[in-house]
């Protein structure tokens, strides 16, 4: 008989592999989108130079003439990449040279409570110095930017042949810099002090001294914690510590901001690990994902969090970031592995359909298409990349692969004879598959089978997986498999 394989959108990796069973438990470069398994899109090289050192923070933006802006800052340097204009550096005079790696130094006391996550054994006598990042944003057709290293805020005024220079009478030793919608500058853990948010006059970048003439101001945010990082969000700043998130809210004079805690327990887990759609804001944790829509933070269910956390090389944590990939309504995540100190894999949330996916990609920072039609991405080689472009993955192949499928409740072998696939175009997939007679018997692979319809096959057991890999550099799509099977023995 003919049985249809309707395995649901998204990865389950939080159980055993039986657990899993008429799921999807591991991919590749593939996401499920309008409930269609497919490749996501490929990249192409944007850049033709590489930059000193791997990019830690990027930002685009159109200049005042419809010109393209990209700013990207790396441990030592800061860059632009202007429209008809080589790619320039415009590091500023004197800037600290930043961590290619986080490092953990040793004393008594050094440690701040709660930086590590729970569980998780720590020395109670370590100090984490995280990895430089940036924070840039377009203040108009100028950029601000700080390094985490050195905190200072730079202006970079929309000259490539001219370097950034620090701006004038702004705070130093900050967390981040940031632009409001009300056309403030906004410092984030200013002048050192974990806690403190510090804006300057309203249009004025260079007026930081509050007066009854002017709107500058600061506030502290009722933490316990530290301030990481800050977003702008539905009109508000949302500010995250490494405990909790904080929505500052424009109410004009004599304040201008006040704040309001809206969540506890969901502290950000890097300086670069939120993302922004024009509705919410997305950001790993220490142990899970959250979300923030205007009203308060509620964490995300996730299939995988077990694997990602799992797998995370917690002594490089700070080199996580994230960014929208709205064309497909997602958040990516990349992060460095267990077995990697640099950026090597990625988790994705679809944030209309709650699916998620896994893989592995070397990307550092970036940004979502709009300025560019396609996102902008870098990578640990040190250039930009151009992604949904294509469908080339330098060597990898894009796959995703099924639990466990049995017939009835599993008692008998099963004999199956033939597959009938469900493509857009047929031989643009591949699939192998992978049968065992228990959950912890050892598992048999099957050759790859070439879809042809049918597809004729030889197979007995009583669990049957499939893995479905890309066999074309092509935009496919695949459905529902269908399997022509029977019941056979108990033995």
């Amino acid at each position: 008989m003919l049985i249809k394989l309707e395995i649901p959108p998204g990865l389950y990796k939080n159980g055993t592999e039986y657990q899993a069973a008429g799921r999807w438990t591991d991919a590749n470069l593939v996401r499920w989108f309008e409930n269609t398994l497919r490749p996501i899109g490929g990249w192409q090289t944007m850049s033709s130079t590489q930059f000193s050192d791997v990019a830690r923070g990027m930002h685009g933006y159109f200049d005042n003439s419809n010109n393209r802006r990209v700013i990207v800052g790396t441990t030592s340097n800061l860059y632009v990449y202007a429209e008809g204009v080589s790619q320039s550096n415009i590091t500023p005079s004197g800037i600290v040279t930043g961590r290619n790696d986080a490092a953990s130094q040793i004393g008594y006391g050094a440690q701040l409570y709660g930086e590590h996550a729970y569980g998780v054994a720590r020395p109670d006598n370590e100090q984490y110095d995280p990895v430089t990042s940036w924070t840039i944003d377009n203040f108009g057709e100028d950029a601000v930017c700080s390094a985490t290293t050195d905190g200072k805020i730079y202006i970079w005024e929309n000259n490539p042949s001219a370097i950034a220079t620090v701006l004038t009478n702004a705070p130093t030793s900050n967390q981040g810099v940031l632009v409001t919608d009300e056309r403030f500058v906004m410092c984030l853990g200013a002048g050192g002090n974990p806690r403190k948010v510090q804006w300057s006059d309203q249009e004025a970048a260079t007026v930081w001294t509050p007066a009854s003439t002017n709107a500058a101001g600061s506030l502290e945010v009722a933490s316990d914690g530290k301030i990481r990082a800050g977003i702008v969000v539905r009109g508000q700043v949302l500010v995250l510590t490494d405990t909790s998130a904080h929505a500052l809210s424009y109410v004009g004079t004599p304040f201008y901001y006040t704040q309001e805690t809206v969540g506890s327990n969901c502290g950000i887990i890097s300086a670069k690990a939120v993302a922004v759609t024009g509705t919410a804001a997305y950001w790993m944790g220490e142990k899970s994902f959250f979300r923030y829509d205007g009203g308060y933070t509620v964490p995300i269910r996730s299939d995988v969090s077990d694997f990602v956390f799992n797998r995370l090389n917690q002594s490089q944590r700070s080199k996580i970031w994230a960014v929208i990939n709205g064309q497909y309504n997602e958040c990516w995540w990349f992060y460095p592995s267990s077995s990697s100190t640099e950026i090597d894999s990625y988790v994705a949330f679809n944030f209309v359909d709650d699916t998620w996916t896994v893989g592995t990609l070397a990307r550092t920072a970036g940004f979502d298409a709009g300025i560019f039609i396609d996102p902008i991405w870098a990578s640990t080689d040190r250039y930009i990349y151009e992604h949904e472009s294509g469908f080339a993955y330098d060597s990898a192949t894009p796959f995703a692969e099924s639990g466990a499928i049995e017939i009835g409740t599993g008692e008998r072998l099963t004999d199956v004879t033939e597959l009938i696939p469900d493509e857009s175009n047929l031989g643009d997939t591949s699939v192998i598959f992978k049968t065992r007679n228990f959950p912890t018997a050892t598992e048999t692979t099957s050759s790859s089978f070439t879809m042809a319809n049918p597809t004729s096959v030889r197979l007995t057991a009583r669990q049957v997986r499939i893995r479905v890999s890309g066999a074309s550099a092509s935009d496919w799509r695949y459905g529902d498999l269908r399997l022509n099977v029977q019941a056979g023995s108990r033995r």
